[in-house]
């Protein structure tokens, strides 16, 4: 009884204490609550940044990706970037008559000057690529009405269906819709003989590519941007029949075209990872960074605030109270703190990082790149109540220590 009885002293002191001095008890629970904050929001943005390249690929759901090698860039020149894979069309075909083949699809992804009166342009990323069928999502308008005519087996004179599909970041931007027309080229010259019709607004590249993207046929696209003579694009995507094993129809092709790099789409995670170090080191670091200094700001709160009350508690030591039952009612008062900024910490995390994501997406094109996940949430509101904890009890224990004659002040 004797135990019960202390600790509800021990309780009910420590509840006082959180009511005694409302504002005090708010700023350390306003502390408490934007260490948790900052915690949360720069792990999620730590673990948005690794698992964004691994869900846009997932997204495109392809089972091999076929490359020439890594993509070079080439300043100065039409297009800036140098295509690797050659032979696209035929390479395609060729796999296309495969058994265990279900889909081949080329696709290249160009810099090209874009303008909706033909005399002020920008440079966005031109994708050509087929914006039909059940992996590309239509939102405004319809997809490309037919296939890719203008190559005509590769003679490339079949008449240019001058479709364009943009995202919604590109509409925006030029105030166009479906139905209107956008001039696009390699060249500024070229563009302004090359006028596109707007036939649907779509996601899909943007978010793959993480940029505001213009897409048309892939002929098309070679054709304004001077990359016909050899049927350039930058990857070729596989799409195997139910049952096929990746990596045995993997082995199969690098053996039959030993010039063409063939990866699963593991692999090809990987290997654009790979040549991310810099921003898988930018995400790990965030992570460690937001674990360190939640540690820190919430310690730093905890120190001031006791500090503050060295006073009251000498005093309880100084009219009889043990050092383990100060140490009792300091770690439940700090607990309680904790409690209460982690719960507000963590709810508004929420809204933080919606509001981060509609900003990102709208400058960079990324969605989703901060992510609030269960375990990150979770791992916030654990870091500030088992931070006050451990640290209240800590540092309680100094605060025990003194002696019925060292109160401050005195």
């Amino acid at each position: 009884m004797s135990r019960l009885r202390r600790i509800r002293a021990i309780l009910g002191v420590a509840g006082s204490q959180f009511r005694y001095d409302p504002g005090r008890t708010a700023l350390a629970v306003v502390g408490i609550a934007v260490a948790v904050l900052a915690t949360t929001v720069l792990a999620g943005v730590g673990v948005g940044v690794l698992a964004t390249g691994e869900a846009q690929f997932d997204a495109a759901d392809r089972d091999l990706w076929v490359t020439g090698g890594p993509v070079q860039f080439q300043p100065g020149t039409v297009g800036g970037i140098e295509n690797t894979l050659v032979d696209a069309h035929t390479v395609a075909a060729e796999l296309n008559e495969r058994d265990d083949v279900q889909t081949a699809v080329p696709m290249a992804f160009q810099s090209v000057y874009v303008s909706p009166d033909g005399e002020d342009f920008e440079t966005y990323v031109g994708a050509g690529a087929p914006a039909r069928g059940p992996s590309v999502t239509i939102t405004e308008g319809q997809e490309f009405s037919s296939e890719d005519v203008h190559y005509a087996n590769g003679s490339y004179d079949g008449p240019m269906t001058h479709e364009m599909v943009i995202d919604r970041q590109t509409a925006n931007r030029f105030n166009v819709s479906v139905g209107d027309t956008l001039y696009a080229g390699g060249t500024i010259a070229t563009a302004r003989q090359h006028e596109f019709r707007i036939v649907g607004i779509s996601p899909t590249y943007s978010r793959f590519l993480g940029t505001p993207t213009v897409t048309m046929h892939l002929s098309e696209l070679q054709e304004v941007s001077g990359t016909t003579a050899a049927d350039r694009a930058t990857f070729i995507t596989v799409d195997l029949q139910d049952g096929a094993n990746p990596e045995a129809v993997k082995a199969e092709l690098e053996a039959e075209y030993p010039d063409y790099e063939v990866r699963t789409n593991d692999e090809q995670i990987r290997a654009i990872l790979g040549d991310q170090a810099v921003v898988i080191a930018s995400a790990v670091s965030l992570l460690v960074l937001s674990v360190a200094g939640g540690l820190a700001l919430t310690l730093n709160v905890l120190l001031s605030v006791i500090y503050q009350q060295r006073r009251e508690f000498a005093v309880l030591r100084a009219i009889g109270w043990s050092p383990w039952t100060v140490v009792g009612t300091t770690t439940a008062w700090a607990s309680l703190l904790g409690l209460t900024g982690s719960v507000l910490g963590v709810a508004a995390a929420i809204p933080v990082t919606a509001g981060l994501n509609h900003l990102i997406t709208a400058v960079v094109g990324f969605d989703g790149l901060v992510r609030a996940t269960p375990e990150v949430l979770a791992g916030g509101f654990a870091l500030g109540v088992v931070v006050s904890l451990v640290g209240a009890l800590g540092i309680s224990v100094l605060v025990a220590r003194y002696s019925s004659t060292s109160v401050p002040g005195r």
